[in-house]
């Protein structure tokens, strides 16, 4: 535990709560107000009546201000305690990049320096949020740029809230939140930060937070069967989706070394066991790679491994990018595989948003040359 002081008084904030050794050793800064729920910061604003803790939340997620001087029910005495007490949190933006499809990757600055990817996918009916839950990821795909990369830290629980915040201003989409659809599956392995990942989750869909439906949030894993247990009790939790991307054991710990330890049999288990809610499907997200998990006898094991599950599977042709060995497959070898798996379960083909920026499924990562083409601002 570290402490600083607050207000007279010591304000305790955790150490990383992750309790698996591949994140046991990487720290956390120190807490913001962004990412603070009430309980936070009455103990924030221990002496002050308690209403206030309620009017710093409601300025921060339901106003949603981006400096503490812009809390004008606060006194004056107060505004300033606060603004020393604690930093807002808000993420800089270092660089942001256009694609042709009108997608946009940002480069976000964090209070310690540490940068993180966002991306924003405009669409008709919707607009969703890929966000990141990690600096890095220690999941070491064979077929992720981001896995390049390793971990460098979690992020917290605020970290996570200020990238939605950063991108819904920019892109003007507080008129209509019911729009804004958002998936954990930027950088990282969100499971390995769940405490801070369900946090987050709490704020972003709390009536008097960011009010977005649970049912438009999504959290991707690669399996880390324990974590998807015990997300599965959280009394607010985003929807599941299972990164799988192979048909036998032997494929997948090839494919994404994290099987080695979380095997393919026991995910399928904790998958069947999983507590779904009445509206609610497990998502199954599969990357084809050309030639090594693209065949009809890949889409039939598949199809065997999902039996007994509501579930929907998402097919993603391979998004290339520098480093990685795979190539993308052939669209009369997806639309085989997708046929194959469609009769048993509803499978789609995921649109590539953002190739052209390595803002796709699997292509975040930190480049120190970017594509060639328009960064907007800095």
């Amino acid at each position: 535990m570290r402490t600083r002081r607050k207000f007279g008084r010591h304000f305790t904030i955790p150490a990383s709560t992750a309790n698996l050794n591949i994140v046991d050793r990487v720290p956390e800064p120190l807490n913001a107000l962004v990412g603070m729920e009430i309980p936070d910061l009455r103990e924030l604003l221990a002496g002050e009546p308690g209403y206030r803790a309620q009017q710093v939340y409601d300025a921060l997620y339901g106003r949603r201000v981006t400096s503490v001087d812009e809390i004008r029910v606060l006194p004056a005495p107060l505004r300033s305690r606060l603004r020393d007490a604690a930093p807002l949190g808000l993420p800089g933006q270092d660089s942001v990049f256009l694609s042709a499809d009108g997608t946009r990757r940002y480069l976000l600055r964090l209070a310690d320096g540490k940068t993180v990817e966002a991306v924003f996918m405009p669409e008709e009916a919707r607009d969703t949020l890929c966000i990141s839950t990690q600096v890095g990821c220690p999941v070491d795909c064979r077929f992720c740029l981001t896995a390049l990369m390793g971990l460098e830290r979690n992020l917290t629980a605020g970290e996570i809230v200020g990238q939605v915040l950063h991108l819904a201003r920019a892109n003007h989409l507080w008129a209509d939140a019911r729009r804004i659809n958002i998936v954990m599956m930027g950088m990282g392995e969100p499971l390995l930060n769940l405490p801070n990942v369900l946090k987050a989750v709490r704020i972003l869909t709390a009536s008097r937070g960011l009010g977005i439906s649970p049912r438009r949030i999504t959290v991707s894993t690669s399996g880390i069967i324990p974590k998807i247990a015990e997300m599965g009790q959280a009394e607010v939790r985003p929807r599941l989706a299972i990164s799988l991307n192979a048909s036998t054991e032997e494929q997948r710990r090839e494919l994404m070394p994290i099987t080695r330890k979380y095997h393919l049999n026991d995910l399928m288990a904790a998958c069947r066991a999983y507590p779904l809610r009445t509206w609610e499907k497990l998502s199954f997200e599969y990357v084809l790679l050309r030639g090594v998990n693209d065949t009809d006898a890949d889409a039939r094991r598949l199809v065997r491994l999902l039996a007994n599950i509501n579930c929907k599977v998402n097919l993603i042709a391979l998004n290339p990018g520098p480093g990685i060995q795979f190539e993308t497959p052939d669209p009369d070898r997806v639309a085989s595989f997708q046929a194959i798996v469609r009769k048993s379960a509803p499978c789609f083909l995921r649109k590539p948003r953002g190739r052209d920026i390595y803002a796709a499924c699997g292509q975040l990562k930190r480049m120190t040359e970017e594509p060639p083409l328009v960064a907007i601002g800095g």
